[in-house]
Parts: C-alpha cells; structure tokens; sequence
C-alpha cells in the first residue's frame, strides 16, 4: 500500500503534549488540532463544538445568501 506522505495527518487524542515530529518517507507528517473525516469535524479533544460550529457557521451563510436573493427580487418554485 502507498501512503501520501502529503497528505498524512496527525492527531493527539487528549491532552498528551509531545513535541516529537513524525516522519514518514522521509517527510514531517503535520501535526492537526481538528480534522475533517467523511464530513464529520473531530478534535483531538473529541468535542462536538468545531462541528457545530462549522454547521451553524454554514447554515448562517446560506441564510443570508436567501436573504440577498429575497431583496434583489429573486422568485423560486418548488418542484
């Protein structure tokens, strides 16, 4: 199996502090805080927070995307 060595994450689960840098195929695997798997945020706490976050931050947006096509006088129909 071939590993991306680019495209390599890691993540510390809890509150472990090391300051060692991992290598793989001779290149420094960077090191996340959070990481976005299969649409789900995880942080290396395990909190649910950054997803929410990320969902209420993505809902808000959209919001206000309808909002500026309900002022521009922007119609829709629903199929």
């Amino acid at each position: 199996m071939n590993i991306n060595s680019c495209k390599t994450k890691e993540m510390l689960i809890g509150s472990i502090s090391i300051d060692t840098t991992s290598m793989l195929c001779g290149a420094t695997v960077d090191r996340v805080m959070t990481y976005k798997l299969l649409g789900i945020r995880v942080s290396s706490y395990l909190k649910w927070a950054d997803h929410i976050d990320a969902i209420v931050s993505n809902a808000a947006s959209l919001v206000h995307f309808l909002k500026q096509l309900k002022r521009a006088g922007c119609t829709f129909t629903l199929l």
